[in-house]
């Protein structure tokens, strides 16, 4: 975004912002600054106080001490209504949709356009229409968010931000569940919006990503600011070195050992749209997966890598074809069936369908096993606890105790978590959804180091992931998924360029 005219005006300031929980300082004297019409980006590991700071910045919690100045005056956001109404929103990393309310009944939630009869749902439905419309996205503003992927539901949450009009908008993870197409268009609105003097505080694990459209950059670390810089100073390795202390990669396939008999066998499976049944989501596809064998299945939003999985873990109904774990038929098992028969999935939302909020870390990772915790009819809560401690070691949940509450963890402490729970169950075959969405590189390196652990003592491993990058780490093997089919395979000795053509996404010249 180097061609377009940026601003040099200061809108907030946070001066020597503190935040204290109990004996645990989150945040330690930071500095930072906004400006009109750029876009700040503030990098950093899960932990590392960025969630923290954009908290304060937008009126959900106060800072321990410090100030922060809006318009050179200092001011004190005592709610998110009240940051909103100076013109302060934020697009949160994990989703905050009401599932059972429309798109349009999301987007105007706590704000809703009025009449002389009550709300006008006719005006917010014409507002609504002409945000999608914008953002690309071609579904009724009567649709109910529960029917939306997990994408579609991130598009929703930055229509939401945009109807309100604000001057600084805060993006926490914007693109973890957008295509390449809809990062485009974000990137399109950013680009409108920048131009219109908004400023744009963006928070990405998506390095490359976000180097496109940074203008100011801010590296947090162990509640620290270690690093500023502009555009014309940054590049991956500064950020990288910055944000862990040097360069490292997400690991390569585990060697030194053999792999087992065929652990899972697809065979022709079809999966079709529920609304409409004529469409092949997955379309007849063949795949097998040894014991021991990593394979990653890449493909664009849309190509079937989710409802291949959740197929496989019996979420989706298949319409055709077989499904068999080490040579035995589980098609017509029940999902509770297919996790004792060694099927383990872990799913891409992990706030919604991997973890249970209101329980606590120990709880969480032992709720998929709770079987082996019961003695004489009774759940033993000191075998409970011995395995949850087994289980916080084995996967590396960084956590004081099992008796955190979920929510006090990272996202990629918690998407441990999920893996813990899994791995819990005793798994033939491990099935993991975009494994290493909303985590930073540190905690992404730590997951891949788990998988390719769980593969060396004889577990067959299956991810998808929407980054190409990922697909060049760890995996033995990586299948390109194009429109419900397998459009390509690959050894580990691909390239990027050969992997997005074959997933039919453009290559840069």
């Amino acid at each position: 975004m180097s061609d377009r005219v940026t601003f040099d005006e200061v809108v907030l300031e946070a001066r020597n912002i503190v935040k204290t929980y109990g004996g645990t300082r989150a945040l330690k004297g930071v500095n930072f600054e906004i400006r009109k019409g750029t876009v700040t980006t503030l990098f950093g590991e899960n932990g590392a106080g960025k969630s923290t700071l954009m908290k304060i910045l937008s009126g959900v919690e106060q800072p321990t001490s410090g100030e922060i100045v809006l318009d050179g005056e200092p001011v004190v956001f005592s709610s998110t209504n009240d940051a909103r109404d100076r013109g302060i929103s934020i697009i949160h990393q994990e989703l905050s949709l009401a599932p059972n309310l429309s798109i349009r009944d999301n987007i105007f939630m706590g704000r809703e356009i009025t009449g002389p009869f009550g709300v006008d749902f006719a005006e917010e439905t014409r507002q609504a229409r002409a945000l999608l419309d914008d953002l690309q996205l071609p579904i009724e503003p009567d649709t109910l968010v529960a029917d939306l992927r997990v994408g579609q539901q991130q598009i929703i949450e930055i229509a939401r931000a945009l109807s309100a009009n604000s001057r600084i908008l805060i993006m926490d993870e914007p693109t973890s569940a957008l295509a390449a197409a809809e990062v485009e268009v974000l990137f399109g609105v950013i680009h409108d919006l920048l131009a219109r003097g908004v400023a744009i505080v963006y928070i990405s694990h998506h390095l490359e990503e976000a180097l496109e459209v940074t203008d100011h950059a801010v590296v947090l670390r162990d509640g620290n600011m270690t690093a500023r810089g502009e555009r014309s100073q940054i590049d991956l390795e500064w950020i990288v070195r910055n944000m862990v202390g040097d360069n490292f990669d997400l690991g390569s396939p585990p060697s030194g050992y053999g792999f087992g008999e065929v652990a899972l066998h697809v065979d022709r499976l079809t999966v079709v749209d529920r609304e409409n049944p004529e469409r092949a989501i997955v379309n007849r596809l063949n795949l097998e997966v040894r014991a021991g064998e990593i394979v990653c299945i890449y493909g664009l939003m849309g190509a079937g890598r989710t409802e291949l999985l959740e197929a496989i873990a019996g979420k989706e109904p298949v319409a055709a074809g077989d499904i068999l774990l080490e040579g035995r038929s589980v098609l017509h098992d029940t999902i509770a069936e297919r996790i004792s028969a060694g099927i383990g999935l872990v799913p891409e939302d992990r706030q919604r369908d991997g973890l249970v909020q209101t329980f606590d870390v120990g709880t969480n990772l032992t709720l998929a096993s709770l079987d082996d915790s019961i003695r004489r009819g009774v759940i033993s809560r000191r075998l409970e606890k011995k395995r949850s401690v087994e289980l916080i070691k084995a996967v590396t949940v960084k956590t004081p105790g099992p008796e955190l509450p979920i929510g006090a963890l990272s996202g990629g402490n918690q998407q441990k978590v999920v893996i813990g729970k899994i791995v819990a169950t005793g798994p033939r075959v491990m099935l993991l959804d975009e494994p290493s969405r909303g985590i930073d590189v540190g905690a992404k390196a730590e997951v891949f180091r788990l998988l390719a652990e769980r593969a060396r003592e004889g577990l067959a491993v299956v991810f998808s992931t929407s980054e190409v990058g990922e697909c060049l780490s760890i995996a033995h093997r990586i299948i390109v998924m194009r429109r419900g089919r397998i459009s390509a395979e690959f050894g580990p000795d691909a390239t990027k360029d050969m992997i997005m053509a074959a997933s039919g996404e453009a290559v840069a010249a």
